[in-house]
């Protein structure tokens, strides 16, 4: 199994970018997905979650700016982030849970900056 992890980048103040996160391998059903990030100097975190059913979960500070989704038949999961703010730079690492074990993407980098 593994999880290739796509779209994060440079991007301004109040911008947006949208992190999508594939799973490969010879997979049945994926349980929970989401999305962690770990800034500079600081704890992995998590972002947002979602379960197989839909049922999501925010950090706080991403309430209302982050939507998290998913496509159970392309086995992929997505972040969309909006009013990006300079607190949001990280790199960002998708999660899924297979058959009980938790599998990570490789990271991808989002800088907010001007």
């Amino acid at each position: 199994v593994q999880l290739q992890a796509s779209g994060g980048g440079l991007v301004q103040p109040g911008g947006s970018l949208t992190l999508s996160c594939a799973a490969s391998g010879s997979i049945f059903s994926i349980n929970g997905m989401g999305w962690y990030r770990q800034a500079p100097g600081k704890q992995r975190e998590l972002v947002a979650a979602i379960t197989s059913g839909g049922s999501t979960n925010y950090a706080d500070s991403v309430e209302d700016r982050f939507t998290i989704s998913r496509d159970n038949t392309k086995k992929t999961v997505y972040l969309q982030m909006n009013s990006l703010k300079p607190d949001d730079t990280a790199v960002y690492y998708c999660n899924a849970v297979i058959y009980g074990e938790a599998y990570w993407g490789q990271g991808t980098l989002v800088t907010v900056s001007s």
